[in-house]
Protein backbone atom coordinates (compact mmCIF):
# COMPACT_ATOMS: atom_id res chain seq x y z
CA UNK A 1 0.00 0.00 0.00
CA UNK A 2 1.27 3.45 -0.91
CA UNK A 3 2.13 5.69 2.05
CA UNK A 4 1.00 9.33 2.11
CA UNK A 5 2.49 12.35 3.89
CA UNK A 6 0.31 13.40 6.83
CA UNK A 7 1.02 17.09 6.31
CA UNK A 8 -1.12 17.00 3.17
CA UNK A 9 -4.18 16.18 5.27
CA UNK A 10 -3.87 18.29 8.46
CA UNK A 11 -3.77 21.93 9.51
CA UNK A 12 -2.43 23.60 12.63
CA UNK A 13 -5.10 25.19 14.87
CA UNK A 14 -4.40 28.01 17.33
CA UNK A 15 -7.70 29.25 18.74
CA UNK A 16 -7.40 30.93 22.14
CA UNK A 17 -10.01 31.19 24.88
CA UNK A 18 -10.19 34.99 24.57
CA UNK A 19 -13.88 35.21 25.48
CA UNK A 20 -13.36 32.93 28.50
CA UNK A 21 -16.35 30.94 27.27
CA UNK A 22 -14.84 27.53 28.02
CA UNK A 23 -13.80 26.37 31.49
CA UNK A 24 -13.48 22.63 30.78
CA UNK A 25 -9.70 22.31 31.32
CA UNK A 26 -8.18 19.00 30.20
CA UNK A 27 -4.78 17.47 29.62
CA UNK A 28 -3.56 14.67 27.35
CA UNK A 29 -2.21 11.40 28.77
CA UNK A 30 0.31 8.90 27.42
CA UNK A 31 -2.66 6.50 27.24
CA UNK A 32 -3.78 8.64 24.27
CA UNK A 33 -6.84 10.24 25.79
CA UNK A 34 -7.99 13.55 27.24
CA UNK A 35 -8.04 13.61 31.03
CA UNK A 36 -9.11 16.18 33.65
CA UNK A 37 -6.26 18.55 34.42
CA UNK A 38 -4.77 18.47 37.92
CA UNK A 39 -3.52 22.07 37.60
CA UNK A 40 -4.73 24.59 40.17
CA UNK A 41 -6.43 27.27 38.06
CA UNK A 42 -7.74 29.43 40.90
CA UNK A 43 -6.89 33.00 39.91
CA UNK A 44 -5.43 31.86 36.58
CA UNK A 45 -6.07 33.83 33.39
CA UNK A 46 -7.62 31.22 31.07
CA UNK A 47 -7.75 33.53 28.05
CA UNK A 48 -4.38 32.33 26.71
CA UNK A 49 -5.32 28.64 26.89
CA UNK A 50 -5.89 26.86 23.59
CA UNK A 51 -9.35 25.71 22.57
CA UNK A 52 -9.84 22.17 21.28
CA UNK A 53 -13.08 21.47 19.43
CA UNK A 54 -14.80 18.15 18.95
CA UNK A 55 -12.97 16.17 16.26
CA UNK A 56 -9.64 17.96 16.71
CA UNK A 57 -6.32 16.54 17.97
CA UNK A 58 -3.94 17.77 20.62
CA UNK A 59 -0.49 16.51 21.48
CA UNK A 60 2.39 17.35 23.76
CA UNK A 61 5.50 17.86 21.62
CA UNK A 62 7.90 17.11 24.50
CA UNK A 63 8.62 13.37 24.41
CA UNK A 64 11.58 13.16 26.81
CA UNK A 65 10.79 11.86 30.31
CA UNK A 66 7.36 10.80 29.03
CA UNK A 67 7.51 7.03 29.44
CA UNK A 68 8.93 6.64 25.91
CA UNK A 69 5.50 7.66 24.59
CA UNK A 70 3.92 10.69 22.98
CA UNK A 71 0.81 12.22 24.56
CA UNK A 72 -1.73 12.61 21.77
CA UNK A 73 -5.51 12.31 21.63
CA UNK A 74 -8.58 12.99 19.49
CA UNK A 75 -11.38 14.90 21.23
CA UNK A 76 -14.73 13.15 20.99
CA UNK A 77 -17.08 15.26 23.07
CA UNK A 78 -17.47 18.68 24.62
CA UNK A 79 -15.09 21.43 23.53
CA UNK A 80 -12.29 22.03 26.03
CA UNK A 81 -9.27 24.18 26.76
CA UNK A 82 -5.72 22.93 27.25
CA UNK A 83 -2.37 24.43 28.13
CA UNK A 84 -0.71 26.51 25.42
CA UNK A 85 2.22 24.06 25.55
CA UNK A 86 0.13 21.58 23.53
CA UNK A 87 -0.14 21.58 19.74
CA UNK A 88 -3.67 21.45 18.31
CA UNK A 89 -4.50 20.36 14.77
CA UNK A 90 -7.34 19.00 12.65
CA UNK A 91 -7.86 16.85 9.59
CA UNK A 92 -8.89 19.05 6.67
CA UNK A 93 -9.61 16.36 4.06
CA UNK A 94 -12.02 14.20 6.06
CA UNK A 95 -13.43 12.65 2.89
CA UNK A 96 -9.98 11.09 2.35
CA UNK A 97 -8.62 10.59 5.89
CA UNK A 98 -10.92 9.64 8.75
CA UNK A 99 -9.77 11.30 12.03
CA UNK A 100 -10.57 8.16 14.01
CA UNK A 101 -8.50 6.06 11.62
CA UNK A 102 -5.64 8.53 12.10
CA UNK A 103 -6.04 8.17 15.87
CA UNK A 104 -5.64 4.39 15.49
CA UNK A 105 -2.37 5.03 13.68
CA UNK A 106 -1.20 7.26 16.53
CA UNK A 107 -2.20 4.56 19.05
CA UNK A 108 0.31 2.04 17.71
CA UNK A 109 3.44 1.39 19.83
CA UNK A 110 5.42 1.82 16.62
CA UNK A 111 4.27 5.43 16.41
CA UNK A 112 5.51 6.08 19.95
CA UNK A 113 8.91 4.71 18.97
CA UNK A 114 8.90 6.75 15.76
CA UNK A 115 8.02 9.97 17.61
CA UNK A 116 10.83 9.39 20.13
CA UNK A 117 13.32 8.64 17.35
CA UNK A 118 12.35 11.79 15.43
CA UNK A 119 12.41 14.03 18.51
CA UNK A 120 15.31 16.47 18.83
CA UNK A 121 16.74 19.02 21.23
CA UNK A 122 19.35 19.22 23.97
CA UNK A 123 17.47 20.21 27.15
CA UNK A 124 14.10 18.80 26.05
CA UNK A 125 13.50 16.47 23.13
CA UNK A 126 10.68 17.77 20.92
CA UNK A 127 8.50 16.12 18.29
CA UNK A 128 7.55 19.36 16.59
CA UNK A 129 4.95 20.33 14.03
CA UNK A 130 7.32 19.79 11.11
CA UNK A 131 8.02 16.26 12.34
CA UNK A 132 4.28 15.60 12.67
CA UNK A 133 3.63 16.81 9.13
CA UNK A 134 6.45 14.57 7.84
CA UNK A 135 4.78 11.40 9.20
CA UNK A 136 3.99 8.89 6.47
CA UNK A 137 1.08 6.48 6.78
CA UNK A 138 -1.07 4.21 4.61
CA UNK A 139 -4.32 5.90 3.54
CA UNK A 140 -6.70 3.30 2.06
CA UNK A 141 -10.05 4.41 0.62
CA UNK A 142 -12.33 6.08 3.15
CA UNK A 143 -14.78 3.17 3.32
CA UNK A 144 -12.03 0.75 4.26
CA UNK A 145 -10.81 3.19 6.92
CA UNK A 146 -14.31 3.35 8.41
CA UNK A 147 -14.61 -0.43 8.43
CA UNK A 148 -11.31 -0.68 10.33
CA UNK A 149 -12.48 1.96 12.83
CA UNK A 150 -15.80 0.16 13.30
CA UNK A 151 -14.08 -3.19 13.91
CA UNK A 152 -11.74 -1.62 16.46
CA UNK A 153 -14.61 0.21 18.18
CA UNK A 154 -16.59 -3.04 18.46
CA UNK A 155 -13.67 -4.57 20.34
CA UNK A 156 -13.05 -1.58 22.61
CA UNK A 157 -16.78 -1.15 23.38
CA UNK A 158 -16.85 -4.78 24.52
CA UNK A 159 -13.81 -4.15 26.73
CA UNK A 160 -15.53 -1.12 28.28
CA UNK A 161 -18.70 -3.16 28.92
CA UNK A 162 -16.82 -5.99 30.64
CA UNK A 163 -14.76 -3.53 32.70
CA UNK A 164 -17.93 -1.70 33.76
CA UNK A 165 -19.45 -5.00 34.96
CA UNK A 166 -16.28 -5.74 36.93
CA UNK A 167 -16.27 -2.26 38.46
CA UNK A 168 -19.90 -2.67 39.54
CA UNK A 169 -19.19 -6.04 41.16
CA UNK A 170 -16.21 -4.60 43.02
CA UNK A 171 -18.35 -1.68 44.16
CA UNK A 172 -20.89 -4.10 45.64
CA UNK A 173 -18.16 -5.85 47.61
CA UNK A 174 -16.48 -2.59 48.61
CA UNK A 175 -19.78 -1.40 50.07
CA UNK A 176 -20.19 -4.67 51.96
CA UNK A 177 -16.63 -4.38 53.31
CA UNK A 178 -17.21 -0.76 54.34
CA UNK A 179 -20.25 -1.83 56.36
CA UNK A 180 -18.20 -4.51 58.10
CA UNK A 181 -15.42 -2.02 58.85
CA UNK A 182 -17.89 0.49 60.30
CA UNK A 183 -19.38 -2.20 62.56
CA UNK A 184 -15.87 -2.96 63.83
CA UNK A 185 -14.97 0.68 64.45
CA UNK A 186 -15.07 0.55 68.25
CA UNK A 187 -12.83 -2.48 68.62
CA UNK A 188 -9.18 -2.59 69.61
CA UNK A 189 -6.75 -2.25 66.71
CA UNK A 190 -3.95 -4.52 65.54
CA UNK A 191 -1.05 -4.07 63.14
CA UNK A 192 -1.27 -5.61 59.67
CA UNK A 193 1.76 -7.79 60.40
CA UNK A 194 -0.58 -9.87 62.59
CA UNK A 195 -2.84 -10.58 59.62
CA UNK A 196 -0.68 -10.51 56.48
CA UNK A 197 2.77 -11.60 55.30
CA UNK A 198 4.46 -9.03 53.04
CA UNK A 199 7.40 -9.67 50.73
CA UNK A 200 9.13 -7.96 47.80
CA UNK A 201 8.94 -9.31 44.27
CA UNK A 202 11.89 -10.24 42.08
CA UNK A 203 13.32 -9.03 38.78
CA UNK A 204 11.08 -9.69 35.81
CA UNK A 205 12.06 -12.86 33.87
CA UNK A 206 12.87 -12.57 30.18
CA UNK A 207 11.01 -15.73 29.16
CA UNK A 208 7.60 -15.49 27.47
CA UNK A 209 4.47 -17.44 28.34
CA UNK A 210 0.90 -17.07 29.59
CA UNK A 211 1.54 -16.28 33.28
CA UNK A 212 1.01 -12.57 34.11
CA UNK A 213 3.90 -10.47 35.40
CA UNK A 214 2.79 -7.78 37.86
CA UNK A 215 4.47 -4.46 38.46
CA UNK A 216 3.31 -1.32 40.20
CA UNK A 217 0.73 -0.54 37.51
CA UNK A 218 -0.72 -4.02 37.05
CA UNK A 219 0.13 -6.61 34.43
CA UNK A 220 3.33 -5.70 32.56
CA UNK A 221 3.83 -8.78 30.39
CA UNK A 222 3.53 -12.57 30.44
CA UNK A 223 6.08 -15.24 31.26
CA UNK A 224 6.31 -19.02 31.67
CA UNK A 225 7.26 -19.13 35.37
CA UNK A 226 5.78 -17.88 38.63
CA UNK A 227 6.81 -16.81 42.11
CA UNK A 228 3.37 -16.31 43.70
CA UNK A 229 -0.16 -17.68 43.59
CA UNK A 230 -3.46 -16.48 45.07
CA UNK A 231 -2.06 -13.19 46.40
CA UNK A 232 -2.61 -9.45 46.63
CA UNK A 233 -0.07 -7.24 44.80
CA UNK A 234 0.87 -3.71 45.86
CA UNK A 235 2.80 -1.14 43.81
CA UNK A 236 6.10 -0.46 45.61
CA UNK A 237 7.74 2.48 43.79
CA UNK A 238 6.95 5.42 41.57
CA UNK A 239 3.68 7.00 40.52
CA UNK A 240 1.75 3.73 40.99
CA UNK A 241 3.10 3.25 44.51
CA UNK A 242 0.27 1.87 46.68
CA UNK A 243 -1.87 0.52 43.82
CA UNK A 244 -3.56 -2.73 44.87
CA UNK A 245 -4.39 -5.77 42.69
CA UNK A 246 -5.56 -9.30 43.35
CA UNK A 247 -4.50 -12.42 41.43
CA UNK A 248 -6.02 -15.80 42.26
CA UNK A 249 -3.89 -17.75 39.79
CA UNK A 250 -0.14 -18.17 39.37
CA UNK A 251 1.74 -14.96 38.64
CA UNK A 252 5.17 -13.39 38.75
CA UNK A 253 5.57 -10.43 41.12
CA UNK A 254 8.29 -8.07 39.86
CA UNK A 255 10.63 -6.05 42.07
CA UNK A 256 8.41 -3.00 41.56
CA UNK A 257 5.69 -4.64 43.63
CA UNK A 258 5.09 -6.11 47.08
CA UNK A 259 3.26 -9.42 47.50
CA UNK A 260 0.73 -9.85 50.35
CA UNK A 261 -0.52 -13.20 51.65
CA UNK A 262 -3.01 -13.78 54.45
CA UNK A 263 -1.83 -15.43 57.68
CA UNK A 264 -5.42 -16.27 58.60
CA UNK A 265 -7.46 -17.40 55.58
CA UNK A 266 -6.92 -19.26 52.32
CA UNK A 267 -8.58 -16.65 50.10
CA UNK A 268 -7.37 -13.07 49.66
CA UNK A 269 -10.56 -11.09 49.00
CA UNK A 270 -10.73 -9.72 52.54
CA UNK A 271 -7.07 -8.62 52.40
CA UNK A 272 -7.62 -7.00 49.00
CA UNK A 273 -10.39 -4.69 50.24
CA UNK A 274 -8.66 -4.13 53.57
CA UNK A 275 -5.51 -2.89 51.82
CA UNK A 276 -7.42 -0.80 49.28
CA UNK A 277 -9.17 0.96 52.15
CA UNK A 278 -5.88 2.40 53.43
CA UNK A 279 -5.24 4.56 50.32
CA UNK A 280 -1.70 3.27 50.48
CA UNK A 281 -0.19 5.97 48.28
CA UNK A 282 -0.73 8.38 51.18
CA UNK A 283 1.67 6.29 53.28
CA UNK A 284 4.66 6.36 50.93
CA UNK A 285 8.01 7.93 51.75
CA UNK A 286 10.23 9.94 49.42
CA UNK A 287 9.46 12.86 47.12
CA UNK A 288 11.51 12.37 43.96
CA UNK A 289 10.87 8.62 43.99
CA UNK A 290 7.85 7.47 45.99
CA UNK A 291 8.45 4.29 47.96
CA UNK A 292 6.29 1.93 49.99
CA UNK A 293 8.07 -0.56 52.24
CA UNK A 294 7.19 -3.74 54.08
CA UNK A 295 7.90 -1.91 57.32
CA UNK A 296 5.30 0.75 56.54
CA UNK A 297 2.71 -1.89 55.66
CA UNK A 298 3.42 -4.00 58.73
CA UNK A 299 2.89 -1.02 61.05
CA UNK A 300 -0.50 0.05 59.66
CA UNK A 301 -3.38 -0.59 62.06
CA UNK A 302 -6.91 -1.87 61.51
CA UNK A 303 -9.77 -3.12 63.71
CA UNK A 304 -9.23 -6.55 65.25
CA UNK A 305 -11.27 -8.69 62.84
CA UNK A 306 -11.85 -12.32 63.71
CA UNK A 307 -11.36 -15.30 61.42
CA UNK A 308 -15.08 -15.98 61.08
CA UNK A 309 -15.71 -12.47 59.72
CA UNK A 310 -12.89 -12.78 57.22
CA UNK A 311 -14.03 -16.16 55.94
CA UNK A 312 -17.65 -15.01 55.73
CA UNK A 313 -16.60 -12.07 53.55
CA UNK A 314 -14.37 -14.29 51.41
CA UNK A 315 -17.26 -16.71 50.88
CA UNK A 316 -19.48 -13.85 49.72
CA UNK A 317 -16.81 -12.43 47.44
CA UNK A 318 -15.68 -15.66 45.76
CA UNK A 319 -18.58 -16.13 43.26
CA UNK A 320 -18.45 -12.46 42.25
CA UNK A 321 -14.71 -12.66 41.64
CA UNK A 322 -15.31 -15.77 39.52
CA UNK A 323 -17.32 -13.54 37.20
CA UNK A 324 -14.66 -10.83 37.36
CA UNK A 325 -11.95 -13.33 36.43
CA UNK A 326 -13.95 -14.63 33.46
CA UNK A 327 -14.41 -11.04 32.27
CA UNK A 328 -10.71 -10.29 32.78
CA UNK A 329 -9.74 -13.25 30.63
CA UNK A 330 -12.02 -11.96 27.88
CA UNK A 331 -10.61 -8.44 28.28
CA UNK A 332 -7.06 -9.76 27.87
CA UNK A 333 -8.10 -11.66 24.74
CA UNK A 334 -9.86 -8.59 23.33
CA UNK A 335 -6.83 -6.41 24.04
CA UNK A 336 -4.63 -8.83 22.12
CA UNK A 337 -7.09 -8.76 19.21
CA UNK A 338 -7.12 -4.94 19.27
CA UNK A 339 -3.31 -4.88 19.27
CA UNK A 340 -3.22 -7.24 16.30
CA UNK A 341 -5.64 -4.99 14.40
CA UNK A 342 -3.46 -1.94 15.07
CA UNK A 343 -0.33 -3.81 13.98
CA UNK A 344 -1.98 -4.64 10.64
CA UNK A 345 -2.59 -0.97 9.77
CA UNK A 346 0.84 -0.79 8.17
CA UNK A 347 0.14 -3.65 5.77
Amino acid sequence: MEYKVLGDYINLVDLRNRELGITNLLGVSIEKRFIPSIANIVGTDLSSYKVVKNGQFAYGPVTSRNGEKISIALLNGEDCIISSSYTVFEVTRKDELDPEYLMLWFSRPEFDRYARYRSHGSVREIFGWDEMCAVELPVPNIEKQRKIVKAYKTITDRIVLKQRINDNLETILATRFSQMRNNAGSRDTICLEKLINFGNGKARPSSVGNIPVYGGNGVLSYTDCYNAENVVLIGRVGAYCGSVYIEEQQCWVSDNAIVAKSKITNDEFFDYFLLKGFNLYDHHVGTGQQLLTQGILNSLECPSYNKEEMESFNKEAKPLFSIININNREIRMLNKTASMLLSRLSY
